[in-house]
């Protein structure tokens, strides 16, 4: 089969090894995995809000591979990830994740977080600061609203989370249509509709409410640990300022910068993925 950009010419992406994984206590939820090179560090991927693991992350799970173990989860409400009655929490996700990492039998983790994985490994370095061996966190912030016109369109996904539990199919799909890193369906390949059809909608926008709540402000400065921010330098989601008030908060973190919008990873990833690999390379060279 013809491969070009780490995908088949089918446009399908070349993926790795996933299966659905119980956690004690927690649920189900879906996990792929690489094995990297021999002692090789393990990141640990944590995608974005409306995306999961693979729409997230599928440019990057062969060139990560070649340095590094990997491990990707689908987040609550997301692709394949848990699904629970409970209110959705960063938290949660955090604990998650680590889960994961002790059924694997994984000790320490170089948490990746993308836009809504930002939060969550900041909160895992927070929770479990034993299991951090650094942190790099890409089109992220350390906090998401200020401004009334934010605070208007949370309060609203707030509103259609209780609303997601009656939509139609119909419905579902539209919502599915809108969201996945701000891109357009017209844009998607079938893959990723279908890949986006998975989702619990009515977890997905209680993790907008969620993510629309967080703020580390008082406590990022604290973080201990070799860190990375990756910042994508025409982002249009997460403004630019917020990006670069994440690096300036952290001691001795270390920018890299990416041309590009908020769907970097995807659309730019010939330029996303490079960068990429350099901002955790050098959390390893610290580390």
């Amino acid at each position: 089969m013809a491969i070009r950009d780490g995908k088949a010419a089918d446009d399908v992406p070349l993926l790795p090894p996933g299966a659905a994984m119980e956690l004690p206590g927690r649920g189900t939820t879906f996990v792929r995995t690489m094995d990297g090179p021999p002692n090789a560090p393990t990141v640990l991927l944590l995608h974005g809000w409306t995306a999961s693991a693979d729409l997230n992350w599928f440019t990057c799970y062969g060139p990560l591979s070649r340095y590094y173990r990997v491990v990707a989860l689908d987040h609550r409400g997301h692709g394949r990830g848990i699904r629970s009655n409970k209110a959705f929490r960063l938290e949660d996700c955090a604990d998650d994740a680590l889960a994961v990492c002790d059924v694997l039998g994984i000790d320490k983790v170089i948490p990746v977080g993308y836009s809504m994985g930002g939060p969550i490994a900041q909160l895992i370095w927070r929770r479990h600061p034993e299991r951090v061996r650094g942190l790099t966190l890409c089109a992220t912030a350390p906090y998401f609203l200020t401004s009334r016109e934010e605070r208007l369109g949370f309060i609203g996904l707030s509103g259609l989370a209780t609303l997601a539990r009656l939509t139609p199919a119909q419905a579902r799909q539209w919502l599915t249509e809108q969201f996945y890193l701000q891109r357009k369906s017209d844009e998607w390949e079938p893959w990723a509709i279908q890949e986006a059809a998975l989702h619990d909608w009515r977890m997905v926008l209680g993790a907008g409410r969620s993510i629309g709540k967080f703020n580390s402000r008082d406590w990022i400065a604290d973080v201990d640990v070799p860190t990375s921010v990756l910042i994508t330098m025409r982002d249009r989601v997460v403004p630019v300022r917020r990006q670069v008030r994440l690096f300036e908060s952290i001691p001795k973190a270390e920018a890299f910068r990416v041309d590009g919008d908020h769907d970097s990873v995807v659309a730019n990833a010939d330029r996303f993925v490079p960068t990429l690999l350099r901002a955790i390379g050098s959390v390893v060279e610290r580390s």
